[in-house]
């Protein structure tokens, strides 16, 4: 049984953390910031032993009910724990060894219900021998801890530092999410390396002030695919900083590939994932579970020392997505099923191309929507860009791209569309192109899909009205099929938002 941690980022919650491991527990991280409802699910299926909590980590519960978890208030002026002992237990009398679990941290379901992904000492260790190994932190570097604890790239911000002897400084709750105050922090606690996930990072390089932050010698990216548009403003704006991109999934141990920025990214099309970290085995599969050649993508499997216990009380999803390792000698490895296309590339490096359950169909097609944002974000003053299906009309399911512009830009949809007629097939071709000031973002600071806005496409038209009665008929059609109050002579049905299964209901007509 877990320990629970439901506390705002403080100094409280690290000694919680550590003292949870040194007990030979496992942590469970609540954060306070969540729906409750979201919180009371995950204590609901954990059923933790202890919850340790602040404030407004109790506030965050709502009405929930502890039924047998013991509550305890660790900011209290006087616990029960206090008459413990506080030297630390011997983990040999405990029985306590590399397999045991130290977290669990509970990510999105497919069904709607969060699922607890277990991981075990000896893959976080090894995750970080290897992290101290490939950067080198020493005494006088300075990590920011700003990443929620509900998310797995914190625990390497939390216990990188100590283990190597550097300082560790934490953000203030939400400061995360405030690129001028992230600016300000690094300028003050000389800050040497920070973590960020692409879509805050690319606010962050808006507001940042490059002169202040040049204590800054490492940038780790990980969470989602690093453009190469993001990537080249990062290293315009600090090129004295070492730029990494890291992949991996909570069911690993946070990461299990790297890729480090060479300081010439002239002629880059795509940023990779790399190559596998220290004790860990990466195969793309084809359906059959064959190895695939490089260039051609299949599903990316893990194996290795970062592989997670599995899902905690979901035995047959946990079947489903570890399986046994056939590549394995004594036959007693197991892989983990990403989820997630890949490919290799002639350098043997790994090109992250999207999720399999992101794919699209749209009129027959299969598409990655990953490959339309890639082309939308190789054009000129656009920074950020992703594409979703909607189906906001019963039966009529149509891409729509989100871009965010470079300030003063003022994006062109129509030219856009045409740009994008030239690379893609017509079906990949968005219906509507939307000009956002940010792409909403998560907690976590991921793509918040769900939050992007429906596309107006009912506006009036201001081109020339219908000179004769068949353009009159025409635009009445027109604007019938595309949901419009009126369509005018010069704009093209195919700019409207019509596709080749509405033209053919045209004809018909």
């Amino acid at each position: 049984m877990p320990v629970a941690v439901c506390l705002d980022r403080s100094p409280e919650m690290m000694i919680a953390l550590l003292a949870i491991l040194k007990a030979g527990g496992a942590y469970l991280p609540l954060d306070p910031s969540y729906a409750s409802g979201r919180l009371q699910r995950v204590l609901d299926d954990a059923r933790p032993a202890v919850l340790l909590h602040d404030a407004s980590g109790l506030a965050a519960l709502g009405d929930w009910a502890a039924h047998d978890t013991i509550l305890c208030n660790v900011c209290a002026p006087v616990t029960p724990w206090q008459a413990r002992e506080a030297g630390n237990p011997d983990r040999h009398r405990l029985g306590l060894t590399s397999r045991n679990l130290a977290y669990i941290i509970y990510t999105s379901g497919s069904t709607g219900q969060p699922k607890g992904v277990g991981n075990e000492h000896r893959g976080i260790v090894n995750r970080l021998v290897w992290m101290q190994h490939a950067y080198r932190l020493d005494a006088g570097d300075v990590v920011l801890q700003k990443t929620s604890f509900g998310f797995d790239v914190s625990v390497w911000e939390f216990f990188w530092p100590l283990l190597a002897g550097a300082r560790l400084v934490l953000a203030r709750p939400g400061g995360h999410k405030d690129a001028a105050y992230l600016s300000e922090v690094i300028a003050q606690e000389r800050i040497t390396t920070l973590h960020f996930v692409p879509s805050m990072l690319d606010l962050f390089l808006d507001e940042s002030r490059p002169e202040e932050c040049v204590s800054l010698k490492r940038i780790i990216c990980s969470g989602e695919a690093l453009s190469v548009v993001t990537l080249q403003q990062c290293r315009r704006l600090f090129p004295w900083a070492h730029v990494s991109n890291l992949y991996g999934p909570t069911e690993a141990a946070i990461d299990v590939t790297h890729w480090e920025c060479p300081r010439d990214i002239t002629g880059l099309h795509s940023v990779p994932i790399g190559r596998p970290i220290a004790n860990t085995q990466l195969y793309i599969l084809d359906p059959a579970g064959h190895p695939v050649p490089p260039g051609v993508s299949g599903e990316l499997h893990i194996g290795g020392h970062g592989v997670a216990r599995g899902y905690l009380n979901q035995p047959e999803l946990t079947a489903e997505r570890f399986i046994a390792d056939p590549f394995c000698a004594d036959g007693r490895g197991r892989l983990y099923r990403t989820g997630d296309l890949a490919c290799y590339q002639p350098d043997g490096t790994i090109l992250f191309l999207g999720r399999i359950d992101h794919q699209i169909k749209i009129r027959g097609f299969r598409v990655e929507p990953g490959e339309i944002e890639t082309r939308l974000q190789e054009q000129p003053g656009l920074r950020a860009a992703a594409v979703i299906l909607r189906e906001d009309r019963k039966d009529d399911p149509r891409l729509v791209a989100y871009v965010v512009p470079e300030p003063g830009h003022v994006p062109d949809s129509a030219a856009l569309r045409n740009t994008l007629a030239h690379d893609l097939p017509d079906y990949m071709v968005p219906s509507a192109i939307v000009a956002l000031e940010a792409l909403p973002l998560t907690t976590n600071g991921k793509l918040d899909r769900k939050a992007l806005p429906v596309p107006d496409c009912t506006a009036v038209q201001i081109g020339r009205a219908p000179r004769t009665p068949r353009e009159a008929v025409l635009c009445s059609l027109f604007a019938e099929l595309l949901d419009r109050e009126s369509v005018d002579i010069d704009t093209s049905f195919f700019d409207l938002g019509g596709h080749s299964l509405l033209a053919t209901r045209l004809i018909s007509r």
